[in-house]
């Protein structure tokens, strides 16, 4: 049986501030203070905490997110919940590459993020 996930809320909705404050901000504090052993999992997928600064705000922000272990790279999808923009970590990320991740049970690493090449994004995404 293959699970039916319904549509995303548009990207204005005010849906996304009652997902941060009642799933992405519980888990961020429950990956911190067990070093991701809850929260640094969701269906068995991994989940990071993704550090950025805020292009406009330049606030300092951690946002847990579903990535993709690649190596000593890690791959994640900018999509905001499948809507038709990208999420504000992509484009604080477009403006200050120099990151920090934190991974379950491996803790913080520093990280440069890159665009996915033309040739590498198919079989990222089969992935």
């Amino acid at each position: 049986m293959k699970l039916k996930v319904p549509p995303a809320p548009p990207a204005d909705s005010p849906l996304w501030k009652l997902w941060e404050t009642f799933v992405a901000t519980p888990n961020r504090l429950l990956f911190r203070a067990t070093g991701g052993r809850v929260g640094g999992s969701f269906g068995g997928a991994p989940i990071l905490l993704l550090h950025t600064v805020g292009r406009k705000s330049g606030e300092r922000r951690a946002t847990p997110l579903l990535y993709l272990p690649d190596g000593e790279r890690v791959v994640l999808v900018a999509s905001k919940g499948g809507t038709n923009r990208h999420p504000a970590w992509y484009h604080n990320l477009l403006a200050a590459p120099e990151t920090e991740v934190e991974l379950p049970r491996q803790g913080r690493r520093r990280m440069r993020a890159r665009l996915a090449t033309d040739d590498e994004r198919p079989d990222l995404w089969r992935q």
